[in-house]
């Protein structure tokens, strides 16, 4: 697989091991263009049968993914034929039942933040480490008027319980990888001069099994049928997202920095200060 092939991410193979670089500046936005290549990589490594584990990291050391791009909405009709594939899901959501049910071991490295949809595909990996002193997570999207939109609310209370995935959704706070761990919305927090060794370290042993074991410990433990609970958050999401107020504060958003390093790097205080005008 070429790794220059793609405009917003890069792949390289090595002893059984994917490894994809996001890579998409300024911030890494879940954009059109990189939902496309990674339905398009991730499809290709399906049929790749020496490929036993898929990591994910940044080219960006501040952020993993920001979020879904603002902008993605005016884009919709370009991105139909990929919302068509699966009819459980809309294409948010279809973006992280693509890295659920990706019959390699999947796991995310990450250094920096991940909000919203950035979130939400950490929380469809199979695993996730996050670095202790510079990781941030969080289900920002309360903030901009909505409600998660990309499987953000099933994940969550999957991986960490309803009570704490209420506090998640509803204060929108972006939380450090230590409390993440401790919720459950990770695997592990590490330093972040370990990070890199821990990941190769994980993800090569799982690599050097035999193909079948690790077949059979994916089917053994499969992902939740979460089609009904995917369905009402999409109805949730689409009815709120169709209001004028997320039209408005996204709007703010933008004027106020958002999409931009330094908006991102505290978008909570952003959208919180913005909501206060409104």
């Amino acid at each position: 697989m070429d790794p220059n092939a793609h405009k917003t991410l890069s792949v390289g193979i090595d002893a059984g091991v994917a490894w994809i670089t996001l890579d998409n500046p300024p911030v890494n936005l879940l954009s059109a263009t990189l939902i496309r290549e990674l339905h398009e990589v991730l499809g290709a490594l399906r049929e790749e049968s020496s490929v036993r584990v898929v990591v994910f990291s940044s080219a960006n050391p501040e952020f993993f993914l920001a979020h879904v791009d603002i902008h993605i909405l005016e884009e919709m009709d370009g991105l139909r034929e990929i919302a068509d594939r699966n009819p459980d899901a809309n294409l948010f959501q279809g973006v992280g039942e693509l890295l659920r049910h990706q019959p390699q071991v999947t796991i995310v490295k990450l250094a920096g933040k991940a909000r919203a949809g950035g979130a939400e595909f950490v929380a469809a990996a199979d695993m996730a480490f996050a670095a202790r002193e510079t990781a941030g997570l969080g289900q920002s999207e309360v903030l901009m008027g909505i409600v998660p939109g990309g499987g953000g609310t099933q994940y969550l209370r999957e991986r960490v319980g309803r009570n704490r995935a209420l506090e998640l959704l509803l204060t929108a706070d972006l939380v450090d990888a230590d409390t993440a761990a401790a919720y459950g919305w990770i695997n592990r927090a590490v330093p972040a001069a370990e990070l890199d060794a821990v990941v190769d370290e994980v993800a090569r042993k799982i690599a050097a099994l035999p193909p079948e074991i690790i077949a059979a410990a994916k089917r053994l433990v499969p992902p939740t049928d979460l089609a009904d609970g995917l369905k009402a958050e999409h109805d949730a999401w689409a009815e709120l997202v169709s209001g004028s107020l997320p039209a408005q504060l996204m709007a703010r958003a933008l004027e106020q920095g958002a999409q931009t390093p330094e908006g991102e790097r505290d978008l909570e205080s952003v959208m919180r200060g913005i909501a206060a005008t409104l």
